[in-house]
């Protein structure tokens, strides 16, 4: 198993992307997100200091696709791009409603 680590987790949130059809900005949009949120070099500090995103982050990307954690933690493990299954997502909405509807 793959440990969970900064480069891990941020090319799990790409494969997502990518598994999409998507962008890196096209997915931060559709997660109702500010467009720039993934952008690589926000990834990291200016004193070069890792930025991790947080939870509720990746609950609205796996919510916006439909994604399920497993999705995810299988992207995280996986050495190669898989494209998206279809289903639902395990996780619960942010906000009460489906992130990246209004």
């Amino acid at each position: 198993m793959t440990k969970l680590t900064h480069p891990t987790v941020w090319r799990a949130i790409d494969r997502t992307a990518k598994a999409h059809g998507l962008s890196a900005s096209g997915l931060a949009r559709a997660a109702a997100l500010d467009p720039t949120a993934f952008n690589k070099s926000k990834r990291f500090s200016p004193t070069r200091k890792p930025r991790w995103p947080t939870v509720e982050t990746i609950a609205k990307i796996l919510n916006s696709v439909g994604d399920s954690l497993e999705d995810f933690v299988e992207r995280l493990n996986d050495r190669h791009d898989r494209p998206a299954r279809k289903g639902r997502s395990f996780l619960p909405s942010i906000g009460g409603r489906r992130s990246g509807k209004k």
